[in-house]
């Protein structure tokens, strides 16, 4: 906190990017923010791997920081033309309800390829269908944001 509240400081959000282990990186992290975005792959494993991941939410919750919550959940990885993501997806929203954001991060090449180069997406290429969905993700979770504060 102390790092991001600085001189001159006017952050409306910080994102720390963690393995969904219960790592001391990923406890950390999660000691010290309130909220937690999961992003989710619209695959089979996945699901397994979320149940394990809010286990270890609890845990943390229970022992550690009680104001912890999941606020986001965002599903990536989605290939409409699987009957699995469509699958993935239902499961998600059915159980998580208005957490899961409306938005979906489509399967795509440029999303992979970006990192290689160094790069957000959005930076290597701003019109690719990833890219635009992860501007669209963002401003659903600034409008949420705003929601909550007004």
């Amino acid at each position: 906190e102390a790092h991001c509240a600085g001189p001159g400081a006017d952050l409306d959000y910080v994102l720390v990017d963690c393995p969904p282990s219960l790592g001391l990186l990923t406890v950390n992290a999660m000691v010290a923010t309130q909220e937690l975005l999961i992003p989710i792959q619209c695959e089979y494993y996945a699901l397994e791997g979320l149940g394990q991941l809010l286990a270890n939410v609890e845990l943390v919750r229970a022992h550690l920081n009680p104001a912890l919550h999941v606020s986001t959940i965002l599903l990536t990885m989605y290939d409409s033309r699987t009957r699995l993501a469509d699958q993935v997806a239902q499961e998600v929203r059915s159980h998580f309800g208005d957490t899961v954001l409306t938005t979906s991060i489509p399967r795509s090449v440029r999303v992979s390829e970006a990192p290689g180069y160094g790069q957000s997406v959005v930076t290597y290429d701003p019109g690719s269908r990833g890219a635009l969905a992860y501007v669209e993700a963002a401003r659903e979770i600034a409008e949420r944001g705003s929601a909550v504060t007004s």
